[in-house]
């Protein structure tokens, strides 16, 4: 961004200061104070604190925020603390140094509640409220604002008892959130902007996207704490002394300047006291900004690529003073947002469905990274969290695609673009889609099953069916095919591929490989046939008629065909040559949104009448084989249901499996139906699926 781009961008937004802050403060009398659990919501197995990307993720896995530190989604501690004196008394608000448990006494959590923006706590110290409010802004119609790797930490205060209390705030945040290993060495510094004082941490090394794979944290780049000039003390010191101070006496110490040194080593952090000063009962706001800036993000066969939001050159401070500049504004614009999606989720499936869609819209953005291709063309990468840290999976863009075809088109077009210009590039040489382009975050080509050497472990319908279905409903989105255009022939080939092996798959595995190969997979057999009647209405979309009725009809014709190999009497099979099996049809899901009409009625009707006899206490297994399940296709599965009463039918022991699980982890899609207890996978970008239901009656996919 321009230098004087970036100015009028942030005098716009200081300008804009005074326009909304009347609005902000309205906002924060209701949605800043929002109580826990209002009626029908759903407890998260894990709190979403600050979710940028899959490297700046931070969760609390307590129901009370003040019970440990909060942790990386890897479940490895990324230690935040804060305290509170209230005429000089302490209490703890977040994080648990056992060190200094009898110098402060945990305050009283009284709720907490998840919005896809934000997650706010309230508690109760001596005669003070407090809300401390976790603020992130992952917009989708503001790319700059969604891929900004910043967050808001803002503390409110105010008197219950109708007198005036001094009050103090502190806030830590450790080097653990900086390195991939506690012994890596971390150095420290101090910054300034014109409006903000900075502390920064960082590893000596900087090995810049010099590692892969899945259960990693990010040891490259800054870690930044920012403040508005003149209204706090700030602190880089051990994590003994900067607490130890605070519970003293509310003061910090001199910054320690034995640097550099092992990020364990008497544990640095940056520390912040944010004096309120007398509260009343007028509410007195702090806050903070908490950043981190990677400088590059992905490496895109052997390129190194910037994050989205440094595209024409914007650095880490001018980002901290838009982030700083724009506070207020996008305070309104985020409540805004997490309004509509309230609403609109409650509308077609009730305060439950809204509820999970708020609990997965942070974790399903948080799986990926917003970068820009060397060729300008910006790219939404997924990581496969806690499953083998791929990157750009195919099987994984395809069942998140649900949140972003609701929220932004561009987004959509953004997951399938490295997987195209990996294709395009040449590297590809087999006539179906990849799986992968690597493992997070160096996509320098599949390193799943053959890799790029044999077709051994591919997922060959799986992964072109994927990639036709959701290229179809971008058209539709886009109301053209300019972007697939582009990719024409790739696609086509895909095409080709599924009518020679589509209808009735060979041995092989599907997205949900940890059930081993199958051969005959009905399931996987109506994915391709879905996708043969998409590639038809993309060749409709581009003019080619002849082409549209070659597909559209052996679209048809296997859906007759598929009729008949997979009647199993009272529901269809799993697979065709197992007459005692069943499984879950999630994919016949686009025939209904897509309007296709490949499959008779009765299909989906006999499926889902038979589905209400194999239910758990928590969920509707997969299939007959265990009583695992996926969260993304049980949400499917119930998209299917014509009626609001047979969706709320069918989704309710999924609600039962959120609010009762043990496994306190980002929301894991893999579960077990019985007991609600992990099977595998967590923070996974797949999430995303929940949102299908909003995906119901919308005319653009239809027309």
């Amino acid at each position: 961004m321009k230098l004087v781009k970036l100015g009028k961008r942030i005098a716009a937004a200081l300008c804009g200061v005074a326009a909304t802050f009347a609005a902000v403060w309205a906002l924060s009398a209701t949605a800043a104070t929002v109580r826990a659990a209002e009626d029908g919501e759903l407890r998260a197995p894990c709190y979403p604190l600050i979710t940028c990307d899959p490297y700046f993720s931070v969760w609390s896995n307590v129901d009370e925020l003040a019970d440990a530190f909060p942790v990386h989604w890897t479940g490895r501690i990324h230690a935040l603390t804060s305290f509170v004196r209230v005429d000089g008394e302490n209490y703890r608000l977040m994080g648990r140094p056992t060190e200094f448990d009898k110098a402060a006494k945990k305050a009283t959590q009284k709720s907490v509640s998840v919005r896809a923006t934000k997650t706010v706590y309230t508690f109760e110290a001596g005669a003070v409220e407090l809300t401390l409010t976790f603020r992130r802004t992952p917009l989708p119609n503001d790319w700059d604002v969604f891929s900004r790797p910043a967050a808001y930490v803002v503390w409110t205060a105010k008197s219950t008892d109708g007198k005036e209390h001094n009050v103090a705030i502190y806030y830590d945040q450790s080097a653990e959130l900086c390195v991939d290993d506690v012994k890596q060495e971390v150095a420290a510094g101090r910054l300034t902007t014109e409006n903000l004082d900075v502390l920064r941490l960082g590893t000596t090394e900087q090995p810049i996207l010099a590692k892969s794979g899945d259960n990693r944290c990010i040891d490259w780049g800054s870690l930044f704490l920012a403040v508005e000039k003149g209204t706090a003390k700030t602190a880089v010191a051990g994590h003994l002394d900067a607490r130890g101070a605070f519970l003293t006496d509310g003061a910090l110490p001199s910054d320690d300047k034995r640097f550099p040194r092992r990020a364990n080593d008497d544990w640095p952090v940056l520390a912040v006291a944010l004096d309120c000063g007398k509260v009343g009962a007028d509410a007195v706001e702090k806050r903070i900004i908490v950043a981190y800036d990677d400088e590059y993000s992905i490496e895109f066969l052997g390129q190194k690529c910037r994050p989205y939001w440094r595209r024409d050159g914007l650095e880490a401070l001018s980002m901290l003073e838009l982030a700083n500049a724009e506070y207020a504004e996008l305070t309104v614009r985020c409540d805004a947002f997490d309004a509509e999606m309230f609403e609109q989720a409650t509308a077609v499936g009730g305060t439950k469905y809204a509820s999970l869609c708020s609990i997965a819209y942070p974790q399903a953005v948080a799986a990926h990274k917003l970068a820009v291709l060397p060729n300008g063309k910006p790219i939404l990468v997924s990581k496969e969290n806690f499953s083998n840290g791929c990157a750009a999976t195919v099987d994984i863009l395809y069942p998140t695609a649900p949140v972003f075809a609701v929220y932004d088109a561009g987004l959509l077009k953004a997951t399938l673009t490295p997987v195209l210009e990996y294709v395009a590039s040449g590297r590809w040489k087999f006539p179906f889609s990849p799986h992968d382009l690597g493992t997070y975050p160096k996509l320098n080509g599949q390193v799943y099953g053959g890799g790029e050497r044999t077709e051994e472990n591919q997922m060959p319908v799986e992964e072109s069916a994927n990639m036709l279905i959701i290229a179809d409903v971008v058209a539709r989105l886009d109301g053209n095919v300019e972007y697939v255009a582009e990719y024409w022939d790739v696609l086509e080939s895909w095409a080709e591929y599924l009518l020679a092996k589509g209808l009735d798959p060979e041995n092989q595995l599907c997205t949900d490989d940890f059930a081993g190969h199958l051969a005959h997979n009905a399931n996987l057999s109506a994915k391709a046939i879905v996708a043969l009647a998409c590639f038809a209405d993309l060749c409709e979309r581009n003019d080619k008629p002849e082409l549209a009725k070659k597909f559209r009809a052996k679209a048809e014709e296997f859906a007759v065909e598929w009729v008949k190999l997979a009647d199993g009497g009272d529901r269809f099979l799993l697979a065709f040559d197992r007459k005692d099996s069943w499984s879950q049809k999630y994919n016949l899901v686009w025939d209904k949104l897509l309007a296709l009409n490949l499959f008779p009625k009765e299909v989906v009707a006999k499926e889902l009448a038979y589905y209400k006899t194999k239910f758990n206490k928590y969920g509707l297994p997969l299939d007959n084989r265990a009583d695992y399940t996926k969260l993304d296709w049980e949400l499917w599965t119930a998209t299917m249901a014509d009626s609001r009463a047979e969706f709320d039918a069918l989704t309710a022991s999924v609600y039962e499996y959120v609010d009762n699980t043990p496994s306190r982890v980002p929301l894991s899609d893999w579960y077990f139906t019985s007991d609600a207890k992990q099977r595998g996978f967590q923070a996974r970008a797949v999430v995303g699926g929940v949102f299908i239901k909003l995906l119901e009656n919308n005319e653009k996919l239809t027309k």
